[in-house]
């Protein structure tokens, strides 16, 4: 959790996203291979595959800030490998998920940490939102959009996990992050072998 805190604002963006984030892996703490695939909501969503749509996004985000993105082609193959970020493979392991999840988490922090907020920028069009067109911003404004997209992205991976087993985010969080039982909360103990274990 990022606690309260004087921090400045770049400091405290890049501390939010990465809340989100912390969120994110957690929810597959303790699953195994085939659990991370589970669809048990109406969509097509599982934990694995959020955790892999998300770490397109932040590599996107990597190359947005550093400015090495690439205008955006709105074609039949980009709008395939779009949604293709949203599930795993048969090639795919979760676990390999997890781990490129990992190395791009950090490579999009220490991203967000070198950018300046007030620097103008352009955004990239986002037909999902109807926006056909690049458009001038802040950079504030993107990485305002990147917590708000992984929040999302957090509350769905949540609501997926407990229809899976019960099992609350924030607690697996708690448990990860190695904190002793209280009165509001058991510690999780995830079996071998599976994920985060």
């Amino acid at each position: 959790m990022y606690a309260p805190a004087r921090d400045d604002e770049l400091t405290s963006l890049t501390n939010y996203a990465d809340q989100q984030l912390a969120a994110l892996r957690a929810s597959a703490y303790g699953l195994t291979d085939h659990q991370a695939r589970e669809t048990p909501c109406r969509s097509a969503l599982s934990v694995g595959g959020i955790l892999k749509h998300v770490t397109r996004g932040m590599r996107g985000a990597v190359a947005e800030l550093t400015g090495r993105a690439e205008t955006l082609v709105l074609d039949e193959a980009a709008y395939a490998e779009y949604l293709g970020s949203f599930t795993l493979t048969d090639s795919e392991t979760a676990a390999e998920i997890v781990e490129q999840f990992d190395a791009a988490r950090a490579a999009f922090l220490e991203a967000m940490r070198g950018s300046d907020p007030d620097a103008d920028a352009m955004a990239q069009p986002a037909p999902w939102a109807g926006v056909y067109d690049s458009r001038p911003m802040k950079t504030r404004y993107y990485l305002a959009h990147q917590v708000e997209e992984y929040a999302r992205h957090a509350g769905h991976a949540d609501i997926i996990r407990e229809q899976i087993d019960g099992m609350s985010v924030p607690a697996l969080e708690m448990s990860l992050a190695g904190a002793p039982a209280n009165d509001f909360f058991t510690p999780y103990a995830a079996k071998p072998g599976t994920l985060l274990a």
